[in-house]
């Protein structure tokens, strides 16, 4: 007979995955489901994602991590899963473009957060079938002292993940199915086999999203705009990482540190080269220049340190006057 097997957030749990789909003996005839949220805070968003995409008779569900991938919306977890996805990432994030906000067969409803009852999920809003932060407002408005699958009455069982109900699944009545129990936080990761309505689960092998956050820290640091930061917002932003445990993220922070005071102590050496171009230029040849607007204060007297601070207000903006100006100044840490 063929099942209807549906997975709660995987979250690039790769391992836990296989050893489900192992336990409940998917068979290739089986259909398989993903209540969404397959990538972020786990360590194998990229062989998750493979997984449904190669294999033939799978669904997935969009969720509000992929949600956030397709809009851009970047937090830590959303940046460490571009690095783990590489060369592969836009291509992966145009096939979550294509996914469905639910499935439905004759068994059941699958979403990846939840719907208002009454209403089929055709007519339900995105925000609230994926969780996105625009719906749980939303369904925290309509249900203020409850949750939105203690009214959902209809007939058909619905089965979401997104919020974490703990190593157990919640399930009641027989139509509720809340499958999102914890396996990225250590927890477990839990399927439903329908038409029999059985449960499996296996024990998360590990606190993956703490690792991550851990292994991760320095390589998403790295890929931060420090170029683009101002004078006043780098030393900021260094602070609010400056508690690192680990010496290398410690170190590469120092080095940046370090880096911006190189570039802010280079400011007088770069008043005297403008000094020195703009006395050797015409007033054509400076038109020219691409430091001109520099050159031509330069000219005029008009050029000191605290007037060049207040322009070259990034250190971009201080590494391109210096190009400009034939000075070589150090570049960004690796």
């Amino acid at each position: 007979m063929r099942r209807t097997v549906v997975i709660g957030d995987i979250h690039g749990c790769f391992d836990e995955l296989l050893e489900l789909l192992e336990k409940v003996d998917l068979g290739p005839d089986d259909l398989l489901v993903s209540v969404g949220d397959l990538v972020d805070r786990g360590p194998a968003p990229g062989e998750v994602v493979r997984l449904f995409r190669e294999r033939p008779n799978s669904v997935v569900v969009m969720g509000n991590h992929e949600r956030k991938h397709v809009r851009g919306i970047f937090s830590y977890a959303q940046e460490i899963t571009r690095l783990q996805l590489g060369s592969r990432y836009d291509e992966t994030v145009d096939w979550m473009r294509t996914l469905p906000y639910s499935f439905e067969n004759e068994h059941v409803r699958v979403v990846h957060a939840a719907m208002l009852p009454g209403i089929p999920p055709a007519g339900q809003k995105e925000e609230i079938l994926c969780g996105s932060t625009g719906g749980e407002r939303e369904l925290g408005a309509l249900f203020p002292e409850g949750h939105w699958h203690d009214h959902y009455t209809d007939t058909k069982p619905v089965v979401f993940g997104h919020h974490v109900t703990g190593r157990e699944p919640l399930i009641r009545d027989g139509r509720i199915f809340g499958l999102d129990t914890g396996a990225c936080h250590g927890g477990n990761l839990t399927a439903l086999c329908v038409p029999e309505f059985t449960v499996h689960s296996v024990r998360a092998h590990a606190d993956h999203w703490s690792i991550a956050k851990r292994t991760w820290q320095l390589p998403v640091l790295k890929t931060r705009p420090w170029p683009d930061s101002t004078w006043p917002e780098l030393p900021r932003t260094v602070e609010r990482f400056s508690s690192a445990p680990d010496s290398a993220t410690h170190s590469w922070l120092r080095a940046l540190e370090a880096w911006a005071a190189d570039l802010l102590s280079s400011l007088p050496d770069l008043v005297t080269a403008a000094h020195r171009v703009a006395a050797g230029l015409g007033t054509d040849e400076l038109r020219e220049h691409p430091a001109a607007k520099f050159l031509f204060q330069a000219r005029d007297g008009r050029l000191d340190r605290a007037g060049l601070t207040r322009q070259c207000s990034t250190p971009r903006r201080t590494l391109d006057l210096a190009a400009a100006l034939g000075l070589v100044l150090p570049e960004l840490p690796g």
